[in-house]
């Protein structure tokens, strides 16, 4: 089995490397995020369970380093303020949370990167409604089918996979290419 899972990685990453539209939309989403620092804006990230992993794992990639030692740059995920989420979710519902969060905390010059396996997640796609009514860029990070937030971003990104670890694995690799590339285009001289 170890072999076997090793081997599935190996070809999801292999039909990325493959796929030039998928590799486009890549670089276009390490594009939108440094149009937005140069804005003076920040990324925000949002996804449940394993993706609200990943969106504070690159939120954090962004806001202290990835492989330079250079100032800061504004990065959140929009789970980390429990207080804020529970007494929401509480109050009214979880599937509007995090619209709501965006609502209070996105500007017009921000991108949301909104990460979901299905691209059905309702508090998702409720962030991604919000920020474009908000004008905000958006970017989604899915699975190969995309479910509802594929026709609600600036740039899909969509693993070409349906199992679930595979396309988180890809989705922390792709944010780490990302983050390497706004760190790069920001600080290196």
């Amino acid at each position: 089995m170890i072999k076997d899972r090793i081997q599935a990685a190996i070809e999801i990453k292999s039909r990325i490397l493959s796929d030039e539209p998928l590799i486009a939309n890549i670089d276009a989403a390490a594009r939108l995020i440094i149009a937005a620092y140069r804005k003076g804006g920040k990324t925000i990230f949002c996804g449940n369970g394993g993706s609200a992993a990943d969106a504070q794992h690159l939120a954090a990639e962004l806001s202290g380093k990835f492989y330079l030692d250079r100032p800061p740059i504004p990065a959140e995920a929009c789970h980390v303020n429990s207080s804020f989420i529970t007494a929401f979710s509480n109050d009214f519902n979880f599937e509007n949370a995090y619209a709501r969060y965006i609502e209070s905390v996105g500007k017009p010059e921000d991108v949301l990167v909104a990460i979901s396996t299905s691209g059905n997640s309702q508090n998702v796609v409720n962030a991604l409604l919000k920020a474009r009514k908000s004008g905000m860029a958006t970017i989604v990070l899915t699975g190969q089918l995309g479910g509802k937030m594929k026709g609600l971003a600036d740039l899909l990104i969509n693993i070409p996979s349906e199992d679930t670890p595979r396309i988180q694995e890809a989705h922390i690799l792709i944010g780490h290419i990302i983050c390497e590339i706004v760190e790069a285009e920001l600080f290196q001289k």
